[in-house]
């Protein structure tokens, strides 16, 4: 039986899963030892239970972000905080310097085109977290995977690693930030 396997997308521009897809010609080579139960780029719509693997993609920055962590954690053997944003906040968590209202005040009053108000009803957005985390702060992570985002080779060594049975142990050119 193949390793199942997932990526995450939570607070984050969506690069890590970019440098995910350079991986080209290995994605081929890839499909062939693993089952994607879920990602962004399968479109599944439920994270899945028994998920060997799953690389998370960006900080914790809303309500929904911080349930699907737990999610993840509950249902995953091994969890990556996979680049930058997962591993230590980053791009992500420069609003923290800010007071909320103030971040708030400027996404959904200054820069609105229309109707400028702050939610009040967290029906169709997430309501933000004061602070923009990475993922350890919120549940146990097992391995980083550095880079803003990662390298395609990175990820592919961290991948073949996990699947030889190995937690991977990054060598000093891959420990790196931005």
């Amino acid at each position: 039986m193949k390793p199942r396997v997932a990526t995450a997308w939570l607070g984050g521009c969506s690069g890590c899963h970019m440098s995910f897809l350079d991986l080209d010609e290995r994605l081929i080579e890839l499909a062939e030892k693993i089952d994607l139960v879920y990602s962004p780029i399968a479109d599944v719509k439920e994270f899945p239970e028994n998920v060997d693997v799953t690389l998370v993609e960006g900080a914790v920055a809303n309500s929904e972000n911080e349930e699907m962590a737990h999610i993840i954690r509950k249902n995953s053997r091994i969890v990556i905080a996979f680049g930058d944003c997962a591993t230590t906040g980053n791009v992500t968590a420069m609003r923290n310097s800010f007071p909320l209202a103030e971040v708030q005040n400027r996404s959904y009053i200054d820069l609105a085109d229309k109707n400028p108000r702050i939610p009040d009803e967290y029906v169709t957005i997430a309501q933000l977290l004061k602070t923009a985390k990475p993922l350890h702060e919120i549940i146990k992570v097992d391995v980083w995977l550095h880079g803003c985002p990662p390298t395609a080779d990175q990820i592919w060594f961290a991948i073949s690693e996990l699947l030889q049975g190995k937690i991977p142990v990054l060598p000093p050119a891959y420990l790196r930030y931005g």
